[in-house]
């Protein structure tokens, strides 16, 4: 095996970022020269002075670049010139390769300049690895570089030469782990404090974080703790989710502890950037000059589809792909790699974190929707199973503790910014929710429920209903006088959508309990508000109102405030959308058992027509609510109504489905409908499987009566009572 193909085989496993880059192969000779010296400028241009902890590492690296575009520039020109505009192929080869590594190089230096400082003390052993991985592989690359026959001149082939020289040394000058493992001790020492039920000396903390790392403001703060958050969900098994819980837990303490909550929405100063602005600065250069006019970076489509990848994986080949191209592509049955055209050695696809982590930073600076293929919604559980230890617990008391004073007693700003944040706090972890209410947050977060800032007005109602989720909880809030109101104003009258979809939320979740169903019901235009964000609201809203009202449909009394308040006709009109329709079949099914509900309900031209298509296409469970709203709708209609919905062309085999294969609900249902059909209609054809039904409610299996040799023959009149059946038989239902 030749060096460049064992480089490659190696750089599959130790790359960067966990993802595999290709040379342009429709460059070559001068003109990949060229290109490989416009990217060795970008990098010089981008890192002049690196602050990060791994500084050193990064300036050496930037000096082997520099000592690169003199050999780049040096072909450039001279190639115009006495020189040929090809090289030889094995020289072409280490191009190429070099094409890779300068590339791979600025990913990394990119990542050390826009990580967070805690994360790169955390990561140290490993990043350190990589600026090591790079080294070597540039000194592999310029040990096969064929300078002679490149013509260089003598200033030049001395450079290269002396770079390959310093390439295969380590310099123990460069390496971070010393300085890393001091601050690795400090921040388990910090821990430890916290473990103990005591917090950390202000000075040391500010010693530890101002001084040393050089955080230095409320607003990096809060950069440092989102970064850490999104790297707790982005980890693999094997990292300590234990250390960086905690670590997330103390950079949120000391943001509130050391810097004055009011400083936190000022911006910085130009020369202190945020992560957010440093992010911005470098994907703007990845782009174009400005953000009004850019192109996805081609590393960031994928290779099959070319469009931006949404759930990026690494296959056996160490290429990239997204998720649902690399998938469609086997399962056509290719075996091999689109891009190298390798053999693919297995099907294993490994999330690129990595990479799905800086797609969605640079949709976030351009504005661009990003909707990771990856299934995100246990993000929060993730979050919060990491700061279970003593210490995260701790410290995110602590923190709460400072957030709730200034609820009570600082500015409107430091409220809202309060607010914020205990809405952030609670939606982790239940130890979280508990202290929180606790300590007195909710009469205060009720409170600014009346704000005319429609941004505190959305945190306080979101607080609150991640506050609900704690069962405890719920009985506080309902309990705290007006606060049951103030979320339905804001439901009615909210500043903003977000805000009134999560009101909505948080009825939902207070209609779990069913002793504060009376309650909702009864306060004054929170169902009526419910209905119309069911009808016109965005599709997340129209689902927290649907599941508010199918909760609250469970009351006996409910169907009275669903009728008058428009309710019920509202819920008939969302059977049309598949995003709610279960949801809004089953509320039917409850209130359509008042004649007067399931009058107004049929009177919808819509309903009959979509609950029967439910009926065909719906889940086990969408398929049981709808045949039981139909059910009720031609029980309490009358012949007209049923007559119409035995019209529906192969309803008879549609029945015979759900009696044969439906839930036991569904089936009962579905056997009582064929009763109702009969009795109205002329005949069809419907199966019924080998059942007995009892009082024409209960449906049993034969397998459960004591003696089954004893069951009654099939008797086919399902409208004179109570009907025995051992064997399946057709029963046929007139049909008009």
């Amino acid at each position: 095996m030749s060096n460049l193909e064992f480089l490659s085989q190696r750089r599959r496993h130790q790359s960067p970022l966990a993802g595999s880059f290709f040379a342009p192969m429709d460059l070559s000779g001068v003109s990949l020269v060229q290109t490989l010296a416009s990217l060795s400028e970008d990098l010089i241009r981008s890192h002049r002075s690196p602050s990060h902890l791994h500084r050193k590492h990064a300036r050496s690296l930037v000096c082997k670049v520099k000592i690169l575009l003199s050999l780049f520039q040096y072909l450039s020109e001279s190639s115009s010139g006495f020189l040929p505009r090809w090289f030889p192929i094995s020289a072409t080869l280490c191009f190429r390769e070099l094409y890779i590594l300068i590339y791979r190089a600025k990913m990394l230096l990119d990542y050390c300049e826009n990580s967070a400082r805690l994360w790169l003390v955390l990561k140290s052993e490993q990043i350190s690895g990589n600026f090591r991985d790079l080294n070597q592989e540039l000194a592999t690359i310029l040990d096969v570089l064929p300078i002679e026959g490149l013509r260089l001149s003598v200033d030049v082939k001395d450079q290269v030469e002396l770079l390959c020289t310093n390439c295969g040394k380590l310099n123990p000058r460069l390496d971070p782990e010393k300085e890393a493992q001091e601050l690795r001790t400090m921040i388990c020492e910090f821990l430890d404090d916290f473990a103990t039920g005591e917090a950390p000396e202000t000075q040391k903390l500010r010693g530890f974080l101002v001084n040393r790392l050089g955080i230095s403001s409320g607003l990096a703060c809060r950069s440092e703790v989102e970064f850490l958050e999104e790297q707790i969900y982005n980890q693999e098994e094997d990292a300590d989710l234990s250390l960086l819980g905690g670590t997330v837990a103390l950079a949120r303490y000391c943001r509130f502890s050391l810097f004055s909550i009011d400083s936190l929405n000022k911006p910085h100063q130009p020369d202190t950037p945020s992560w957010g602005e440093r992010w911005n600065r470098r994907m703007l250069s990845w782009s174009g000059s400005d953000s009004s006019s850019f192109a996805v970076p081609k590393d960031f489509c994928c290779p099959i589809s070319l469009d931006l990848m949404r759930d990026p994986v690494v296959v056996s080949t160490g290429q990239t792909y997204d998720r649902a191209s690399i998938i469609q592509w086997m399962d056509e049955g290719h075996s091999t790699c689109p891009n190298s055209g390798q053999l693919l050695s297995d099907s294993r696809l490994i999330p690129n974190r990595a990479l799905r982590s800086l797609i969605s930073l640079w949709c976030s600076v351009f504005g661009v929707p990003y909707d990771s293929g990856e299934v995100t919604d246990g993000s929060a559980e993730t979050i919060a199973a990491a700061c279970s230890s003593k210490a995260a617990i701790t410290a995110n008391m602590k923190t709460a503790q400072i957030l709730v004073c200034q609820l009570a007693d600082g500015s409107d700003e430091a409220k809202g910014i309060a607010a914020r944040e205990l809405r952030l706090l609670a939606k982790t972890g239940k130890q979280n929710r508990a202290y929180i209410a606790e300590i007195g947050a909710i009469p205060l977060l009720s409170a600014l429920l009346s704000s005319p800032d429609p941004v505190t007005q959305e945190n306080s109602v979101t607080a609150l209903l991640n506050l609900s989720i704690y069962d405890t909880n719920k009985q506080l809030i309902m309990e705290e006088e007006g606060c049951l109101s103030l979320i339905t104003e804001v439901l009615k009258h909210g500043w903003s959508i977000e805000g009134r979809e999560n009101a909505a939320a948080t009825l939902f979740s207070l209609s779990v309990v069913h002793d504060y169903k009376k309650r909702i019901l009864s306060e004054p235009g929170a169902v009526e508000s419910l209905a119309r964000l069911l009808k016109k609201g965005t599709p997340r809203g129209r689902k927290d109102a649907v599941m508010a009202l199918f909760n609250l449909s469970t009351h006996p009394e409910s169907w009275v405030e669903m009728l008058e308040s428009g309710a019920a006709v509202a819920l008939a009109h969302a059977l049309t959308n598949e995003l709610v329709s279960e949801e809004a079949a089953g509320a039917l099914a409850l209130i359509s058992k008042q004649p007067a509900v399931a009058h107004a309900v049929a009177g919808v031209e819509s309903t009959v027509p979509s609950l029967i298509r439910i009926m065909k296409r719906g889940s086990p469970k969408g398929k049981e609510n709808a045949v039981a709203a139909l059910q009720e709708i031609c029980r309490k209609c009358g012949p007209v109504v049923t007559q119409r919905v035995a019209r529906t062309p192969g309803l008879g085999g549609l029945v015979q489905g759900i009696v044969l294969t439906g839930t036991k609900r569904a089936r009962r249902k579905a056997t009582v409908l064929i009763k109702i059909l009969q009795r109205w209609c002329g005949e069809m054809t419907v199966v019924v499987p080998s059942m007995l039904m009892m009082d024409n409610s209960t449906v049993m299996d034969q397998s459960q009566l004591v003696d089954p040799s004893r069951v009654l023959r099939p008797t086919p009149n399902l409208g004179s009572g109570d009907l025995t059946i051992n064997q399946p038989v057709a029963i046929s239902v007139p049909v008009p």
